[in-house]
């Protein structure tokens, strides 16, 4: 099967650039967006203060709509977060008060006001919060209005049920509620904000097209649904998960620097991809970072982290990070702006290298550090270690009052005693 040759600029950037998955009325889809402003959606939840990098292709998509000279509208699940989407999860979600809920909207807001512009013109972007229309259902109210166009055969047909029924996984009736709660989000924003295309991830392909369906079925008008492809790695691995955690889009939870060394680190196979998909660079630009062969791909690696950093954080800091990178790893240069653990000095004073690697979150566990002392990647002030079971003293400490460590060629921090 051929891909659909779009016409409007949209459409055409998602495709060269990698971002189509599944469409509905692709052709009605593509006419709407050459005649005029199409207003769309993707929804967020704030079950965190901060975002992780695999939210960020979907804020990407967003960017790419204004870029294109249409509205993007940021869905704030202050109700949903309430129920859980039960989409590839195992649990249910534990219950965070309305304080709580708020104080997460508002921490996340910062980021997409990094990539987006918000304002009252035709394509600025704007955030609601679907608590402003989910609260106020009363139970009857919402089942007499809306339970009838919901089967429970087609519900239970998801992926998002059928997945944890078949894994007698259990799933409350409250969770199974958010298809509903999320189909009934695209028709209130139809009517209040003329939204007509909602986007996401494929995970939410069926979700997407509930809503899809309810805003035809129910008002008669047009809605449109896109997914993006599900984002993993070229070793298999979901986007934004590491050994050492998520990867935080705000740098309160995670330092521009190791933002730029997430970027810095990805696969060999996966850069060209993420140039296309995470930064702003033509593709005739990315086209010239692919050819690059042999040490040259590190040159590309280091602009994909320079462009997502920038994006994020500011040029400033992006030159800072990389500053800090380089004078690190390739000139054996301390500096304050490496990642620094503070760890109380009975912690590390008499402790093996391979336990304080651990505290400091560059291994998962000792014998982690053990194995990659005895392959010859474990760096004590940028000298190698050859068994993890050294003890560190006072006279490890360099003339910054700091220990440096480092695994392998891309993990480093600084241990100070406190």
């Amino acid at each position: 099967m051929t891909s659909p040759s779009f016409k409007s600029d949209f459409l055409q950037t998602l495709q060269s650039r990698g971002y189509v998955h599944q469409v509905t009325h692709p052709a009605e889809l593509d006419a709407a967006l050459n005649k005029g402003v199409v207003s769309g959606y993707i929804g967020f939840d704030a079950t965190a203060p901060s975002l992780h990098v695999g939210s960020l292709i979907q804020i990407m998509m967003l960017r790419r709509l204004q870029q294109a000279g249409h509205r993007p509208v940021v869905i704030m699940g202050g109700g949903t977060t309430k129920v859980g989407d039960p989409t590839g999860k195992d649990a249910s979600r534990p219950q965070l008060s309305d304080e709580t809920i708020k104080a997460n909207i508002a921490s996340i807001r910062t980021v997409f006001e990094r990539f987006l512009t918000f304002g009252d013109g035709p394509t600025d972007a704007i955030m609601i919060d679907n608590d402003d229309w989910l609260s106020g259902y009363g139970y009857v109210e919402f089942l007499r209005d809306y339970g009838t166009h919901f089967t429970v055969n087609r519900m239970l047909a998801f992926d998002s049920v059928r997945i944890r029924l078949e894994r007698e996984e259990p799933m409350t009736f409250l969770e199974f509620n958010y298809m509903l709660m999320q189909s009934v989000d695209f028709l209130e924003l139809n009517r209040r904000q003329n939204v007509t295309l909602q986007m996401g991830g494929s995970d939410q392909w069926g979700n997407i097209t509930s809503g899809v369906d309810l805003v035809r079925r129910v008002d008669q008008k047009s809605a449109f649904g896109l997914t993006t492809p599900l984002l993993t790695t070229a070793s298999g691995g979901k986007m934004g998960k590491t050994a050492q955690g998520a990867v935080w889009l705000n740098a309160e939870q995670l330092s521009p620097y190791d933002y730029w060394q997430f970027w810095r680190n990805v696969d060999d196979a996966d850069v060209g991809r993420f140039l296309k998909l995470f930064t702003d660079l033509s593709l005739d630009e990315v086209a010239a970072l692919e050819a690059l062969e042999g040490a040259g791909i590190n040159e590309a690696k280091k602009a994909l982290a320079d462009a997502a950093t920038t994006m994020l954080h500011g040029a400033e800091a992006a030159a800072t990070a990389r500053g800090a990178a380089e004078s690190a790893f390739e000139k054996g240069q301390l500096s304050s702006d490496l990642p620094t653990v503070e760890l109380a000095k009975d912690e590390v004073f008499g402790a093996m290298v391979a336990a304080v690697m651990t505290k400091a979150g560059l291994t998962q566990s000792n014998g982690e550090a053990r194995r990659l002392a005895q392959g010859g990647g474990l760096r004590l002030n940028d000298q190698p270690v050859a068994d993890g079971a050294q003890t560190l003293s006072e006279a490890d400490l360099t003339a910054e009052g700091v220990i440096k460590l480092a695994a392998g060629k891309k993990k480093i921090a600084l241990v100070r005693p406190v």
